[in-house]
């Protein structure tokens, strides 16, 4: 309508605050001024009352959704924004066919020295889930005499109830990283940023499990994820070479996943997240009651019972009560083989502000640790290649069927 699309509808914006406190104000003011002014006083009292009470009520959601970034746009709250790959420079279509013809575009950024995000919609092949992905290329990615490189990977998972366009164009990872990269504080990597909930997106969290006879979000952004990047692009396989990160859900996500599947990953980290999945109005039980499902997603746990080589960075602010004490948990359950540094940012809290000054420090801790790309060296004649021996995968409860499964 009027050529405004809901993505270019900004709720969590000055003006936005600033109409819906006015608006606030006017409706409350009406209350006494037409107080005795209506021919049906009753019906007139109760409508302006109600209409004061929504209108404070919107204010407070407004400042809410400003402090916490939820929904930066109309098109986010309601799950129907068109633009779906804000931030990026290109679009290549279902599971990146059209990759090849987006490079010369990619091709002339690196030319100045950046990299290049790119919008697409990954389908997984074993869950069987379609949602939209944003996929980082460094500067060498196009370059022709880099052919043969492949690159480290880098899964950045959203917080609730956000999205790719959360991590790329609100909190600018891919820029940061970009940054990073050009100056030597980080190995040239691919960043892959999955949608980990879909749409709709209000009251609408699944935190990246595989929930018991729903959706299966662990497999999608792990298996399906994984195989789709090793078989579209330039990705070294190595578990060394893969790292997860994400603020609070996605925090939660990026530890819980890599201790479900070590054999995948080496690297997580977690900003302001948590350690169990909760259960809530926008939750629910994901589990159906299964105790066995509930402890093999329990992060502590996990460190407890399965400790394997992974380096974590967990982090939370010191007035963050919730999230210092999972912090606290956290480090009483980690022991080796598991490599744990925590962070403790002053103040904090989960607001688009605070996440945006802490993430260089997460984006240099992640530069400090993660492997650089490879060139392909083709085997000597003769010699059959094996991958060096990794970490086992997992034995994990089915969440539709009792009994384990493995991977």
């Amino acid at each position: 309508m009027f050529g405004l699309h809901a993505s270019t509808v900004r709720l969590d914006s000055v003006p936005a605050l600033v109409v819906a406190a006015v608006l606030a104000l006017l409706l409350v003011a009406l209350v006494p001024w037409r107080w005795d002014a209506w021919k049906r006083r009753r019906t007139g009292r109760t409508v302006t009352v109600l209409l004061a009470v929504v209108g404070v009520a919107l204010a407070c959601g407004v400042t809410a959704n400003r402090l916490g970034s939820f929904y930066p746009t109309l098109g986010s709250l309601i799950g129907s924004s068109p633009n779906p790959g804000e931030g990026t420079v290109a679009e290549i279509g279902e599971n990146g066919v059209g990759l090849a013809a987006a490079l010369p575009v990619l091709a002339a950024r690196a030319a100045a020295g950046h990299g290049s995000t790119v919008h697409m919609t990954l389908h997984g092949a074993r869950s069987d889930v379609l949602r939209d992905a944003d996929v980082y290329l460094p500067a060498g990615y196009t370059d022709p005499a880099q052919a043969h490189v492949r690159y480290p990977v880098i899964e950045w998972l959203p917080g609730f109830p956000g999205e790719p366009r959360e991590v790329a164009a609100l909190f600018g990872v891919p820029d940061l990283i970009d940054a990073a990269i050009a100056a030597h504080r980080m190995p040239p990597a691919i960043l892959i940023i999955p949608d980990i909930n879909g749409e709709p997106r209000f009251g609408h969290d699944e935190e990246c499990v595989d929930a018991r006879h729903g959706v299966a979000d662990d497999t999608y952004l792990t298996t399906d994820l994984r195989n789709w990047a090793m078989t579209a692009l330039r990705v070294r396989p190595e578990r060394s070479a893969w790292a997860l990160s994400g603020w609070s859900s996605g925090g939660y996500c990026a530890m819980n996943l890599a201790l479900r599947h070590p054999d995948l990953y080496s690297i997580a980290v977690s900003q302001s997240g948590y350690d169990i999945t909760p259960d809530d109005i926008v939750t629910g039980d994901l589990f159906g009651g299964r105790a066995d499902l509930t402890a093999a997603n329990d992060v502590s746990r996990q460190l407890r019972e399965h400790p394997v080589p992974l380096a974590i960075l967990a982090t939370a602010g010191s007035d963050e009560t919730d999230e210092q004490a999972a912090l606290g948990r956290i480090r009483a359950a980690a022991t080796p083989p598991v490599r744990l540094d925590t962070l403790t940012f002053p103040g904090g809290g989960h607001n688009q502000v605070t996440v945006r000054a802490q993430l260089p420090a997460l984006v240099n801790w992640l530069g400090q640790h993660m492997v650089g790309p490879c060139a392909d060296a083709p085997a000597p004649r003769g010699v059959v290649v094996t991958d060096p021996p990794g970490v086992p995968a997992r034995i994990l409860p089915d969440p539709n069927t009792p009994g384990p499964t493995a991977g």
